[in-house]
C-alpha cells in the first residue's frame, strides 16, 4: 500500500497520490455503471471504497471509515440488485421516485447522523480535520448510496448535496485529485438524474388495454 499512497504527479501544484487518482476513477467508473443501471457499478464500487480505505488509513481515520461503511454498503446494493433486476423489463433494475414517507425517513438520518457522526468526529480529533463537513459527506454518501440500491431517482439528489461540500473538502485536506473527481460526478449525476427521472416516468405510465407493448 506503500507504493498506492505514492505522488503520481503534480497537477496545478497539487501532488496527486495514486491512490487518490486509482480510487476515484473506480468510484467514477461506478457512478457511470450506476447510471446504466448495472449491476457492476456496486462489485467496483467496492473495489475503490478498498484502495481508498488503504490511502485514508493512519491519518484520516474518520475517512477510512467512511469508505469501510461504502464498502459494506456496496454489498447490501448488490444483494438488492441481484433481487431486483428484471424488474424494469430490460434486465435491468426499475426506478422510481421514493414516497414522501421514505423522503422523510432519508432525511432524518441523513440530518440525526450527521450530528452523531460531527459529535463523534468533535470527540475524537484524530478522526478528521473538518468533523462538520467530513460528517456530512460521510452520512450523504451512505443515504445516496442506499436510495440508489433501493433503485431511488433521488439517490442522484443526494449525490448533488454531497458534492457542494466535497470540491472543496478535498481540495483543502490536499486530496486534489478527489476534488476534481467530485467536480466530474457533478456532471455525471445530471445526466444520471435526467435519465433515471424519464425512466421513472415511463415505469408510472400506464398501459391501455389492447395497446402494444
Amino acid at each position: 500500500m506503500n507504493t498506492l499512497n505514492s505522488e503520481a504527479f503534480v497537477l496545478f501544484g497539487q501532488h496527486i497520490l495514486w491512490s487518490d487518482m486509482v480510487g476515484n476513477l473506480f468510484g467514477l467508473a461506478a457512478l457511470a455503471l450506476g447510471w446504466r443501471r448495472s449491476i457492476w457499478t456496486w462489485p467496483v464500487q467496492f473495489l475503490a471504497g478498498l484502495i481508498l480505505f488503504g490511502a485514508f488509513y493512519g491519518h484520516l481515520t474518520g475517512s477510512a471509515g467512511k469508505q469501510a461503511v461504502v464498502m459494506a454498503v456496496a454489498l447490501y446494493g448488490w444483494w438488492q440488485w441481484q433481487r431486483g433486476k428484471g424488474q424494469g423489463g430490460d434486465g435491468h433494475i426499475a426506478v422510481r421516485f421514493a414516497t414522501w414517507g421514505e423522503r422523510v425517513a432519508m432525511a432524518a438520518a441523513a440530518v440525526a447522523g450527521t450530528v452523531a457522526v460531527a459529535l463523534l468526529f468533535t470527540a475524537y480529533p484524530t478522526l478528521s480535520w473538518d468533523p462538520w463537513p467530513d460528517a456530512y459527506i460521510f452520512v450523504g454518501t451512505v443515504v445516496a448510496m442506499y436510495a440508489q440500491a433501493r433503485g431511488m431517482v433521488e439517490f442522484w439528489f443526494a449525490w448533488l448535496l454531497v458534492d457542494l461540500v466535497g470540491v472543496p473538502l478535498n481540495f483543502a485536506n490536499g486530496y486534489a485529485f478527489s476534488g476534481f473527481v467530485y467536480v466530474i460526478y457533478g456532471a455525471l449525476v445530471l445526466w444520471g438524474l435526467r435519465d433515471w427521472w424519464l425512466r421513472s416516468r415511463q415505469a408510472a405510465r400506464p398501459t391501455l388495454e389492447g395497446a402494444p407493448a
